[in-house]
């Protein structure tokens, strides 16, 4: 994790070499969100279904968004789409369940990108596991906007690894998966594999390491990073 001076630094020549008018404001928003307290912030935890988990050459399939809100998870604002692909769904379906009859009424990459994009500008991106989605997204961007940028989310695996290891636990295979890591704050068992239900999950799991680290009255955003 960095710490704040270097994360805002490597965020202020992230906005300033972004050329496309609407991925420059995304960088400017995130970058004057690092300084606040956490329950000072718009939050909005997101998770993809993909074809596989090769960015260069799979596909997203779902995205889940849900905003939270000074430490609330808003349900009645969470977003699901469905995206475009090229070619069929194949034997990933058996993971995800999403079917090629199912995205007959999917929108298109350009489409869920701009959109992605008009509901977490000005909000913290928070993803279990960033690393994976937002190589997916990024990519998605690139063929939106004809522009690579850099994403940037708070990653609930990593903290969670974080404080683990700072327990001096010694993690076990699966420890950090999703689920495992709800288990240990007493979150309920969901159905894993839908983009919504692990958006959700994601951002409830986050809500409870906050908690545990003090709050977020307490939190910096970049203390997150």
């Amino acid at each position: 994790m960095l710490h704040h001076p270097m994360l805002k630094s490597r965020l202020c020549w992230r906005t300033a070499i972004t050329q496309h008018p609407q991925l420059k404001a995304y960088q400017q928003a995130l970058l004057e969100n690092l300084a606040r307290n956490v329950e000072q912030v718009s939050l909005v935890a997101i998770d993809l279904e993909m074809t596989g988990l090769n960015p260069a050459c799979d596909q997203i399939l779902s995205i889940g968004v849900v905003p939270i809100e000074q430490g609330r998870i808003l349900l009645q604002q969470a977003q699901h789409k469905l995206v475009q692909i090229e070619g069929s769904v194949g034997q990933s379906a058996t993971i995800h369940g999403i079917l090629d009859m199912h995205l007959q009424q999917a929108v298109s990459m350009k489409t869920a990108m701009q959109w992605f994009l008009s509901v977490t500008q000005g909000k913290v991106l928070v993803a279990h596991h960033s690393p994976l989605d937002l190589a997916f997204l990024q990519e998605g961007l690139a063929q939106a906007y004809n522009e690579h940028i850099k994403l940037m989310a708070v990653d609930t695996l990593a903290l969670e690894k974080k404080r683990l290891l700072r327990q001096h636990e010694v993690l076990q295979e699966g420890a950090l998966r999703l689920g495992a890591s709800r288990a240990r704050y007493g979150l309920p068992v969901y159905a894993a594999h839908n983009a919504l239900i692990d958006a959700i999950a994601c951002g409830e799991l986050l809500l409870a390491q906050v908690a545990a680290m003090g709050g977020g009255d307490k939190l910096k955003v970049s203390e997150l990073f």
